[in-house]
């Protein structure tokens, strides 16, 4: 399929995954908001989970190239900030949160949540690879935990306490991370 084509589908699949919630997206809709056959649709994704699995990996609207700042901690609040505009900001919020409040109901969509989640962490380990090249990072240290540490307490305060991520909360977060908080051992 032409890749015109096919950001055309996924812009379509995420604009009706917003407005009309996972329940009222439709192969049929998406084919009818992007102008191609939904036979066309079907021909390359088989459910609408396989088609949104598909958008929220190669959607334009989500592309993700992980940050090259030089530094560990550099980076690291470059993917804070990267979250941050991700839950912040429509219509990825509004993606974001449609989505994942869907996938507790639906374990097609859950699988497809988790795609999207392992996509983003294979492309956010090179942060990781660079750094213990350059030296920052020791071998034992566990950059999955790291990230979902930093991903938590941006959803936490974005979504679930609906708080502002002031221009400071990036380095914050990164510093309770990478420092600790007590910076005690």
């Amino acid at each position: 399929m032409a890749p015109r084509k096919e950001q055309q589908i996924f812009q379509a699949t995420l604009e009706l995954l917003t407005v009309r919630g996972y329940e009222g997206l439709t192969i049929e809709g998406v084919a009818e908001r992007s102008g191609v056959n939904k036979t066309t649709i079907y021909r390359w994704w088989p459910s609408k989970a396989a088609l949104l699995a598909a958008a929220l990996v190669q959607a334009d609207l989500l592309l993700f190239d992980p940050p090259d700042t030089g530094t560990l901690r550099g980076d690291l609040e470059e993917l804070v900030r990267g979250m941050a505009a991700l839950l912040t900001a429509s219509p990825t919020s509004d993606v974001a949160v449609a989505t994942l409040g869907a996938a507790v109901h639906h374990p097609e969509l859950a699988t497809a949540v988790r795609r999207f989640f392992t996509d983003r962490f294979a492309r956010e380990e090179a942060v990781f690879a660079r750094a213990r090249r350059r030296g920052e990072l020791p071998e034992t240290a566990d950059p999955l935990l790291i990230v979902d540490l930093l991903g938590g307490a941006v959803w936490i305060r974005a979504i679930f306490r609906g708080l502002p991520l002031d221009d400071d909360f990036a380095a914050h977060a990164v510093s309770a991370v990478l420092d600790g908080v007590t910076g005690k051992r």
